[in-house]
């Protein structure tokens, strides 16, 4: 968990802040992605909003739950990386589809791919028993 903290952190505020400048239209149009302004891309868009905030909800719970020694923690951490990876998946999916390469947004996506892939592991093995 020492290792994994920093990006549940960085990943779960991220998406909070990512959802909160996303309603009040703080991202400039030149930094967004293609087709920013266009209403599907926009629901597409708005469709990641139960799965991110799910991972948030998942990654922070999982902290929670390891600084209050419960091994529940490990299960709730799983939960939100398998989440996570998806969620990029998702997006470099269609992305890939689409023909878009924005390397900003694909930089993104592909940190939410890889990350959780370090990580799967640790939250599956049982812990030792001393």
């Amino acid at each position: 968990m020492k290792l994994l903290k920093p990006f549940f952190l960085i990943t779960d505020i991220g998406f909070i802040i990512y959802w909160i400048v996303t309603y009040l239209h703080v991202i400039p149009t030149s930094w967004a992605f293609k087709d920013y302004n266009n209403p599907i891309i926009i629901a597409w868009n708005w469709s990641f909003l139960p799965l991110d905030i799910l991972i948030s909800i998942t990654g922070l719970s999982s902290l929670y739950l390891y600084r209050k020694q419960r091994a529940a923690w490990r299960s709730v951490a799983l939960i939100s990386l398998v989440l996570t990876f998806c969620s990029g998946l998702q997006a470099i999916a269609f992305w890939l589809i689409s023909n878009d390469f924005d390397i900003t947004w694909w930089l993104f996506n592909l940190y939410l791919m890889i990350y959780p892939l370090f990580f799967i592991k640790t939250c599956i093995q049982q812990p030792s028993r001393a």
